[in-house]
């Protein structure tokens, strides 16, 4: 569980950010420049709020570009456009939400992550007992910067938020 939640957190990453993607005929079917189209696939999450959590992509248009330094380094750029609806399994009810933004995954040489989302939006992943553990709602929209660092072993280290909580996801689900 604590795998896939650092998954759906990268991945959230990855693809839900993108602040200012601008189409443009060069880059048409693909960003150039070595972005490569990113898709997000859709799925059921547990562990971040009381209840099962479908989260699906109903549009998106995200990139990543994937960049390596000599020591061993990857370096995952994210941008492009992202919505995603997040429904209680229990009850049915839906919200959409518009999760744009950018962001930074860094793979160390040791497999640790070092995350950065910034920019207009972003999208707080965290199972119950880390968000308690770093004071956060587990599934939320945020207006700001988050930073997450991750061991080889997927526990979060580190977890802080410069900006606020637009919408608390799990607390808009009840």
């Amino acid at each position: 569980m604590r795998r896939f939640g650092v998954i759906v957190a990268l991945g959230a990453l990855l693809s839900m950010f993108g602040g200012a993607v601008t189409a443009t005929p060069a880059l048409a079917g693909g960003r150039g420049d070595g972005w490569e189209f990113f898709p997000f696939g859709s799925g059921t999450v547990d562990g971040f709020c009381p209840f099962p959590v479908f989260i699906g992509v109903p549009a998106q248009n995200a990139f990543q570009k994937i960049l390596t330094s000599p020591p061993g380094t990857t370096i995952l750029l994210l941008n492009g456009s992202l919505r995603m609806s997040f429904t209680n399994e229990n009850t049915g009810k839906t919200i959409t939400e518009n999760v744009t933004g950018s962001g930074k995954a860094i793979v160390n040489p040791d497999d640790s992550l070092s995350i950065r989302q910034e920019g207009h939006l972003g999208l707080i992943t965290l199972e119950a007992a880390d968000a308690e553990r770093f004071g956060l709602p587990p599934l939320a929209v945020i207006g700001g910067v988050l930073f997450e660092e991750v061991t080889p072993e997927f526990t979060y280290t580190s977890v802080s938020m410069q900006g606020h909580i637009l919408v608390n996801i799990c607390a808009a689900l009840s």
